[in-house]
């Protein structure tokens, strides 16, 4: 029987729910251009001219019940209802132009009780099989009492959003009406589009529930122990929290209920570019059938996948199911954490390798969102760049940013949760003068972290930043701990280390008219 469409205005002769991936694979074969099979059976397919999301084409539709609720800026936009709804009709419009649609019913959520039904209605069969993966994956009885969504996301990516719309700026158009509970995508086919709009929905209405989302990795020990992660790009999340010894709860985004930890999502959505087998041989060997590899180049004859060639872009992508991960834990849930790892890449070298965080300190730094990429070499130019972004996830947050962090300080309280910062930057000097923290003596951090010997260990203070620093850690040489000890010139370390607290402040001024006074007090000190 043909899964109808009507509720949704939509009426198209062949509209295939929940396929197998074998068919999706068919269907993307035939009847999209760029699709391959790649040599370990994964799906290769391209996203078109966009290659990444488009964080400044998304809108969210005021309405007065939430208007009061949302953290409105640079990152959530405004829309009217009327503009909305003229994309939304826009999209259907185009989606009833299709000959064959694809529907993915799956769910967000891994604990039952904050769990909300997500479909996905769209013309490709990539994106059918990215959000089947990503998604939470129904039972086919679940799948049989499913009913009515609780949001909708309409995928019209390949039609271009009218620009005489109000509100609408260019082709591209990425939207989430909260009271209509609907998405629309219009001007790109970039699938992480989906699965970010689903986050940001999450990041909304958990909240809400005093529930608290959460851009971060997550795993758990042997002895039933969680750890989560936040750190932005580049600065270790994923490898860190991929350990052998340990359970992988998921990799990007997380709740934190009344229970523990639950991941969003059903899959991983994991970065292909430089992807080493002997490095991170758990993401390679999930490159298989029923994973996508998205904007990857390949040997036309083998089906070889280049994964140093960035030609289309530097942000190449698999998505797969998380439990093609050999240590996953399915259902993905766990306990309360018992610690907190903020990951940074400070190319400063100003911030220890690793130090231990208050409960107000930890909210100072969530907001903050901290890491310090190395700049451009051009014209001679290689002085690292700091870089915030508000709970290490400020393009996905909907509430102002004091919301999240007063939810993670009740928790961090609730459940004595020890909090740290670890630094995988440089060392020594900053990127130019040091060199970088060796991935050895990070992982021993970690490790040191999870069997609870760095809680036994004697503290100093920092002078400036005011947090702990451990002055031993095993396997881990003492005279790296404290970086002002690493520096050769210490003068050029105060004054580097006056600056980046000059930065935070300089930052955090956006969300000080909200902070309490304990919060404004955690901040680094400047003379």
């Amino acid at each position: 029987m043909t899964f109808s469409l009507q509720q949704h205005g939509i009426s198209v002769a062949k509209v295939l729910r929940n396929p197998s991936p074998a068919v999706l694979y068919e269907e993307a074969l035939a009847h999209e251009h760029g699709s391959a099979i790649s040599a370990t059976g994964a799906l290769i397919a391209k996203s078109g001219a966009k290659t990444g999301r488009s964080p400044k084409d998304k809108r969210v539709v005021q309405h007065d019940h939430i208007n009061d609720d949302v953290w409105w800026g640079s990152v959530n936009v405004g829309l009217e209802a009327g503009s909305f709804d003229s994309l939304r009709t826009q999209a259907v419009d185009h989606l009833n132009t299709c000959s064959r649609l694809y529907v993915i019913d799956g769910f967000a959520g891994w604990d039952p009780r904050y769990r909300i039904r997500i479909r996905v209605i769209c013309e490709r069969a990539y994106h059918a099989l990215f959000m089947q993966n990503m998604l939470i994956r129904p039972t086919a009885e679940e799948l049989d009492s499913y009913g009515e969504p609780d949001y909708v996301i309409y995928n019209a990516g390949r039609a271009a959003a009218d620009t005489g719309i109000p509100g609408v700026k260019n082709s591209t158009s990425v939207s989430l009406c909260f009271d209509r509970r609907e998405f629309v995508i219009l001007g790109t086919e970039y699938a992480g589009e989906m699965k970010k709009g689903v986050f940001t929905i999450m990041n909304y209405i958990m909240p809400k529930q005093n529930v608290l989302s959460m851009h971060c990795s997550a795993n758990e020990g042997k002895d039933g122990d969680v750890s989560i992660f936040f750190g932005l790009s580049g600065t270790g999340k994923t490898t860190l929290s991929a350990d052998p010894d340990r359970a992988l709860i998921g990799d990007d985004e997380h709740c934190w209920s009344d229970e523990g930890v639950f991941n969003i999502e059903g899959g991983c959505y994991a970065k292909a570019i430089n992807l080493d087998p002997k490095a991170e041989p758990e993401i390679f060997n999930a490159i298989r059938f029923g994973a996508v590899l998205e904007n990857v180049v390949y040997d036309r004859d083998t089906r070889e996948v280049n994964y140093e060639d960035s030609t289309i872009t530097e942000n190449t992508r698999c998505s797969y199911p998380v439990e093609f991960i050999p240590n996953a834990k399915i259902p993905c849930t766990g306990g309360h954490p018992s610690n907190v790892i903020f990951l940074t890449c400070d190319a400063f070298s100003v911030l220890p390798p690793v130090s231990r965080l208050t409960p107000a300190q930890a909210m100072y730094h969530f907001i903050s969102g901290y890491t310090a990429k190395v700049a451009g070499t051009e014209m001679g130019v290689t002085e690292p760049e700091a870089t915030f972004s508000a709970c290490f996830g400020a393009p996905f947050l909907v509430w102002h940013p004091t919301r999240y962090a007063a939810l993670l300080a009740e928790r961090i309280r609730q459940h004595d949760v020890r909090v740290w910062m670890v630094n995988t930057g440089w060392s020594g000097g900053p990127y130019g003068v040091g060199k970088r923290m060796s991935i050895a003596h990070t992982r021993a951090i970690i490790d040191a972290i999870h069997d609870g010997s760095l809680d036994q260990v004697e503290t100093v203070q920092d002078p400036i930043f005011g947090v702990h620093i451990p002055v031993s850690c095993p396997n881990v040489p003492d005279e790296v701990l404290v970086p002002s000890n690493t520096w050769q010139d210490p003068q050029a370390y105060q004054e580097t280390a006056r600056k980046l607290a000059r930065l935070f402040h300089e930052n955090f001024k956006t969300y000080a008219d909200q902070a309490s006074p304990e919060l404004l007090a955690a901040a680094p000190r400047v003379e």
